[in-house]
């Protein structure tokens, strides 16, 4: 297989303009990645500790195996809102007893970890998450349910969460809760839908209704311990399998529940030399282009990610804009669909389509490059059928059975984020890097469509074009647009699965592989209609 040279000049002006300005983005996405860490706060973590309690992601580093890998998924949902960062629960994907495992854990010191509308998206995308990929699940428990103040938005759709949790048992999907501490109203029903419970004695609550609505409703006087302690959930109504003496027996009783599941993949394990990449993954800083208008080669990227640096290019000389290939990422097999001049033409896509029937054909998982500002507009391009090969694109990536695995490394706008596993079209997973931009179009072009759009309503009409406040609406919308497109607002609304600094990109995608070899990887052998 071919060994992909090296052609990054990293003492060049360009490289060290694009190597700056991604230093810039990683440093914001730094500065949010650690108000993600302190929670509610300062005085809320004080409060936890002050309790003897552990925050949610220490809870998760004590449960997972030592010195094993935690991909923590959506850590930035709710940036931007009025919400704190993160949505008052962390998910991500690590290994107990040798098994990967999708952990869900409120925080509690965020409004007493109640879930708001960004908390159930993001619990949504992980219960997603682990039934495509065959995951078991263990949620660790302390929420006083929904977030009352927004109930409108929550009360109807928060019930998929406990719906999710018994189809995942349904398909044999094992569901484990470790409570340890308040779980009230909506948040009983997470252990009450899981197949084992732990609760910590003297710790855990769980109750449809605490004492003061037990007392308003029914003028009924108890305590938190005799209406929903551990103690008589574990003596009286069953509902804890497990009676954990502190937080730390919760987790060695919740790690030998996972040791006996039996657990075994489906999947095939890696078949491919894992050997590192010739070339230094710092590099990837200053690859992309600090200006989405100005190409650069994926090839370079892949040289960096894949192994040993190894990729055997499928019709190179044809359809030059999209490059696609064989490679393998820590062991396993894809193949490669990658941008390289950012718009897609005729050929492209007609290349895109038969690329991805192969793949389905082979078994192998697809990993997607996004750097494309979408399928090539204007008269020409129309005449050649360009809405037909599009078509084609779209139908094998939506028909595709095998995995998909997609990455935005540039910008993503338009059909070409359809076309290239958006998250539209269901991929096993999406990643963001830090400098990433997704929208309709480019900030530019939007508000130059809408001017032109104003302008020629004006001439149908009759009336007097206003040229200043033209410019006035286009300036608003291209800042609009400008902050809605950044990785990070993006993260923000739950649209993919978390913005990564470029340099983890082939250690991400290489869990990634290997959570979805959990599952069966198995192509499809037949597809819809291709408009020929």
């Amino acid at each position: 297989m071919q060994v992909l040279p090296d052609r990054v000049q990293s003492s060049s002006d360009v490289f060290q303009k694009n190597h700056a300005q991604m230093r810039m983005s990683l440093d914001e996405l730094a500065e949010v990645r650690a108000a993600t860490l302190h929670g509610g706060g300062e005085k809320s973590v004080a409060r936890l500790r002050a309790r003897g309690k552990m925050l949610a992601r220490e809870r998760i580093e004590w449960l997972l195996d030592e010195d094993s890998a935690f991909l923590e998924l959506m850590p930035f949902a709710a940036w931007g809102t009025e919400f704190t960062v993160g949505a008052s629960v962390v998910t991500g994907i690590g290994v107990i007893e040798d098994v990967e495992i999708m952990l869900i854990a409120h925080d509690p010191t965020v409004r007493g970890g109640t879930l708001n509308p960004f908390s159930f998206k993001k619990i949504f995308r992980a219960m997603e998450i682990a039934k495509e990929n065959r995951l078991p699940v263990v949620t660790l428990v302390e929420s006083g349910g929904a977030d009352l103040p927004t109930q409108a938005e929550v009360a109807i759709p928060g019930g998929r969460m406990f719906r999710d949790l018994t189809d995942h048992s349904s398909a044999g999907l094992p569901t484990i809760a470790l409570v340890f501490g308040n779980a009230t109203a909506g948040g009983a029903y997470m252990p009450g839908m899981s197949d084992y419970v732990v609760m910590v004695r003297e710790r855990a609550k769980v109750f449809l209704g605490g004492p003061p609505l037990v007392k308003m409703a029914t003028g009924e006087a108890s305590d938190d311990e005799s209406l929903g302690g551990a103690e008589m959930h574990a003596r009286t109504s069953g509902l804890a399998d497990y009676l954990a003496e502190d937080e730390l027996d919760a987790i060695r009783i919740g790690r030998e529940i996972v040791r006996r599941l039996n657990w075994r993949r489906l999947g095939s394990g890696p078949s491919e030399p894992p050997d590192e990449p010739l070339f230094p993954a710092e590099q990837l800083l200053g690859i992309p282009s600090s200006d989405p208008k100005v190409p650069f080669d994926p090839r370079d990227v892949l040289a960096r990610i894949v192994d040993g640096s190894r990729f055997d290019e499928f019709k190179p000389l044809y359809g030059t804009s999209l490059v696609t290939g064989w490679a393998s990422v820590h062991g396993y097999p894809v193949g490669v669909l990658a941008n390289a001049r950012g718009v897609l033409f005729n050929e492209e896509a007609e290349k895109a389509a038969q690329f991805i029937q192969l793949a389905n054909q082979i078994d192998t998982p697809l990993l997607f490059l996004q750097n494309t500002t979408g399928y090539m507009v204007g008269e020409t391009y129309e005449r050649a059928g360009i809405i037909k090969d599009g078509a084609k694109m779209i139908n094998a990536v939506t028909n595709s059975r095998v995995p998909h695995l997609t990455v935005n490394i540039g910008v993503s706008y338009g059909a070409g984020n359809y076309g290239m596993a958006g998250r539209a079209f269901g991929p096993r997973f999406l990643f963001s890097w830090a400098n990433s931009k997704t929208a309709v179009m480019g900030p530019q072009q939007l508000a130059g469509v809408m001017s032109i759009v104003a302008k020629e309503s004006a001439a149908d009409r009759g009336l007097p074009f206003d040229e200043a406040a033209d410019a006035v609406m286009r300036e608003r919308v291209q800042s609009q647009i400008e902050r809605e497109q950044t990785a990070l607002a993006i993260s923000s609304r739950v649209y993919d699965d978390g913005v990564i600094d470029p340099r983890d990109t082939r250690s991400v995608l290489g869990i990634c592989l290997s959570v979805i070899h959990n599952a069966e990887v198995r192509g499809q052998r037949g597809y819809g209609v291709f408009r020929m």
